[in-house]
């Protein structure tokens, strides 16, 4: 299957994006709180994947959460207590960029956690997930999946480019070493963390435009019907001519 073309995928995603708009109204008429969580390798593509769904909503609503390494007041704390903080209120999206499922991933893998610590995890997040659930979260989990290859040739380019390579650091660089770690301990997690409640849905993203369509297009499908039209709004006309921009204390820059 070749890659799609902008053009094309531009085409196919905003039909999605107007379902989303629809999506976030039927969120803020009912009430309904949606938790989406994005996970994967590095270079998968979640940042890409969460910019197209929240392109269109308004961030008071649809909020993105990338929480940076835990401090050292945060890492006494139980685990999932600086997650907490940021679950959504009525009528929100929280779209969230990496996740508790740090410990079951980066964190095993590069050892910042101990076995002991992983093993607790993943028997705790289960339960922790159905708290969710049963409170009546929306709860989604996506894995966006990648081949080696591909993910050697997304380094490269973020190596490259200068715009990119904010995105590469030194754990990513050390990662690279241990693509078959991440295949394990993904295994494991999805093993434990799996369940009805709280299923976990795999992604292929090795062409990252067909992945984003693909998990776009699987977490409207999950939804009941949204169609909540946007609210009618008086909008006449203005009472005069219209006017032009006057300034006193400051004037506008150059272009």
């Amino acid at each position: 299957m070749g890659g799609l073309k902008r053009k094309d995928y531009e085409a196919r995603l905003e039909p999605l994006q107007l379902e989303l708009v629809a999506m976030a109204r039927w969120l803020q008429a009912t009430g309904q709180r949606a938790v989406v969580l994005f996970e994967g390798r590095d270079t998968a593509g979640k940042g890409g994947v969460i910019n197209a769904i929240a392109d269109h909503m308004n961030p008071r609503q649809c909020r993105v959460v990338a929480l940076p390494k835990p401090t050292e007041r945060e890492s006494s704390q139980w685990y999932f207590q600086r997650y907490v903080a940021h679950l959504p209120a009525a009528g929100e999206i929280v779209l969230f960029d990496r996740s508790w499922y740090n410990r079951a991933g980066v964190e095993k893998v590069m050892g910042f956690a101990s076995e002991a610590q992983v093993k607790a995890f993943l028997k705790q997040t289960p339960a922790f997930e159905k708290l969710l659930v049963d409170d009546g979260i929306l709860l989604f989990k996506y894995w966006l999946c990648c081949d080696q290859a591909e993910q050697e040739a997304r380094f490269a380019d973020r190596l490259k480019d200068p715009l990119k390579r904010w995105k590469l650091s030194p754990i990513d660089v050390e990662a690279r070493k241990h693509y078959d770690d991440y295949t394990r301990a993904r295994e494991a997690m999805l093993k434990a963390t799996h369940t009805p409640q709280a299923p976990w849905t795999l992604v292929d993203f090795n062409d990252q435009k067909r992945g984003r369509l693909a998990l776009i297009r699987d977490l409207l499908q999950r939804l009941p019907d949204t169609n909540v039209p946007p609210a009618k709004l008086a909008f006449g006309p203005l009472p005069g001519k219209p006017k032009k921009e006057r300034f006193g204390v400051l004037k506008p820059i150059k272009d």
